[in-house]
Order: structure tokens, then sequence, then C-alpha cells
């Protein structure tokens, strides 16, 4: 995520702002550099798992000085660097240089089920996102145009993590770094773009005519109890 949260959003209309609302592509370049230094540590190295161990901690260093220099949310740079962390003890515990992206199989398949959930029980995803960084709780809930209009939107998220879970698990399986390393890189920006791009294109096309947008949730609350009929008049009035 950037750093919308803490600054107002302007306009939602354009696909760039919702980019910003859920990290963007320069999130999604960022996130690939540390699993690139690692293979490449790795194939310099003549397969070494502690050098590319060292490679990818560098780059993930690097990285995170680079987004808090440009102003991104500690807390998210914190998380990112993190997940660095994480999968370079897996591969230090393991040797197995694939086991670096274990780490991302598996958040890939968590959030294409938590996707699915949330649209089921009806608190999408993308909805809690969107409704965070705009401030507005849970408003935008009490819209039934807009929660429907996100419950369709979060399944093209849920559909892009379950594409990635498909393409990394057999080359994981395989022990395909390379093809790992090339799939990382190939599924992560270009991938966040479309998803940007047609999630926000479904959001619009959801919404009915009229509908004030994202920032102006329409709430509709049932009346407390029936209405009566007054053409049929009780008896004895």
């Amino acid at each position: 995520m950037t750093g919308t949260s803490e600054r107002e959003v302007t306009a939602l209309g354009r696909s760039e702002s919702l980019a910003d609302l859920l990290g963007g592509r320069r999130g999604a370049v960022d996130a690939s550099v540390p699993p690139v230094a690692f293979t490449a540590g790795w194939l310099v190295a003549d397969r070494s798992v502690p050098v590319a161990v060292v490679a990818a901690l560098v780059a993930g260093a690097v990285v995170a000085g680079w987004r808090l220099r440009r102003g991104d949310r500690p807390r998210s740079v914190l998380v990112g660097m993190l997940a660095v962390c994480v999968a370079a003890l897996v591969v230090v515990r393991t040797g197995r240089a694939e086991d670096f992206f274990l780490v991302q199989l598996l958040a890939n398949a968590a959030s294409a089920l938590g996707y699915a959930v949330s649209i089921v029980v009806r608190w999408p995803l993308l909805g809690v996102v969107v409704g965070t960084a705009l401030r507005q709780r849970g408003r935008w809930r009490r819209d039934p145009a807009l929660l429907r209009a996100y419950g369709r939107a979060s399944w093209v998220w849920a559909g892009i993590y379950l594409l990635r879970v498909a393409v990394f698990l057999p080359l994981y399986l395989g022990g395909h770094v390379l093809a790992l390393a090339g799939a990382r890189v190939g599924l992560s920006w270009p991938l966040v773009a479309a998803a940007l791009a047609v999630s926000w294109a479904v959001l619009r096309r959801s919404l009915p005519a009229g509908h004030p947008g994202l920032r102006h949730p329409v709430s509709q609350v049932a009346p407390a109890g029936p209405t009566p009929d007054r053409d049929d008049p009780r008896p004895g009035q």
C-alpha cells in the first residue's frame, strides 16, 4: 500500500486513483526486486543459497530505504521487508533455493481464498481496502449498489491470485528456480496493472446511472416496522 490513506483522495474518476489506493504498479515492481536479486546471486555464486539470501536481504533493505525516502508508510515498508526476511529464513532452514518463493505461493493462495470468502460473507475485500483508504469505515456496506459493485470487482482480484497459484505451484514442485523468478516478475506489475484497470471498469459499470461514486455511499436504511396499507382501512377507523 502507498501512503494514500494519510492524505485526502481528491478524485476517483481515474484508474490511477484506484492504483494509488491499492498500492499501484510501483509497489509491485518494488516487490519483484528481492526475488530477482536472490536468483541472480544464486546463479552468480554457482547456486550458493547463502550468497543468494544475502543478495535478497541487501536488495530488500535498499528497496525499503528507497520506499521510506519517497514517503511510503513505515508500516507498509516493514511488512515488505518482513516478507523478504521470512522467505530468507525458510531457505536457510531448508537449503532449497525454490523455497524462497514458498511464502509468495502461500500468500497468493491465502489471498485468493480470502477474497472469495469475503465476497460470500458480503464483506468484499476490495471494498474494505478502498473504504478504509477513504475513511468511510463501514458506510460503504450500507449502500446496496456499492456493496454489489465491490463484490463483483473483488472477483477480479480473487482470479488474479488464483492464476498466480496455478502458475507458481507446478514450478515450485518441479524446483524451477529461474522459471519461478521469471513468473514472479511477469505476474507482478503487468498483472497488477491489468487487475487495477479491469476491477475499476467493473466497479464503474456495476454502479447504476446517477450514483455519486465511491466517495459518496448512498445509505439505505429499512423502515423500523411494517408500513400499513392506507387503501385497506381497518375496522373501527
